[in-house]
């Protein structure tokens, strides 16, 4: 009887402590509330400046998204180019799926910095296999389009004799694009 009543006791006490934990709160700007995001090098990175456009080139009957993110004295920037005539059509949308920087020039992402906010330098190149863009929804009533995106720059410096002195990395991961607005042109 005594282990019954210990039990009880232990099962109520842990109801009540369990019923008196502090409550989770989370802030209003989290990265759902985010265009665009990534963590660049460690560090989280949500630009001010971001455009994004779905274009149609009816004269080379290809279709491209290209979205470019600024702040800090860093930019990110990325291309994909559609040329198959099922998905580069001259209609406001833009195929779901993963693109990937290949030997091909379809894709095409870069990272930039700037030590005066008016220019910057590409920082390395993003080699295939090393950048991908995955495009999960689109809403082309509202102009918007929701996915992730990461990549890895790479920059070879080289000694005066031609040999590698080092090799710099840049990470971008974790990237997100959220309702990203875009505009839509046919050229």
């Amino acid at each position: 009887m005594r282990k019954i009543q210990l039990l009880m006791l232990f099962v109520l006490s842990a109801i009540i402590f369990q019923g008196c934990k502090k409550d989770v709160v989370t802030s209003a700007s989290t990265t759902s509330d985010q265009i665009l995001a990534a963590t660049i090098n460690g560090t989280s990175w949500i630009p001010d400046d971001v455009t994004a456009t779905i274009t149609y080139d009816a004269a080379t009957k290809t279709k491209s998204f290209d979205v470019v993110g600024t702040i800090d004295l860093k930019r990110v920037k990325w291309t994909v180019t559609l040329s198959d005539a099922a998905s580069a059509t001259n209609v406001n949308s833009f195929p779901l799926s993963t693109y990937r920087v290949d030997t091909t020039a379809r894709v095409k992402m870069a990272y930039y910095t700037s030590t005066d906010g008016t220019s910057y330098a590409q920082v390395g190149t993003v080699e295939p296999g090393s950048g991908s863009i995955i495009i999960t929804s689109i809403d082309p009533t509202k102009n918007v389009i929701t996915g992730t995106y990461s990549l890895t720059a790479k920059k070879v410096n080289y000694n005066d004799d031609g040999t590698i002195s080092s090799i710099e990395t840049s990470q971008i991961l974790g990237g997100t694009f959220t309702n990203l607005p875009y505009t839509f042109n046919v050229n």
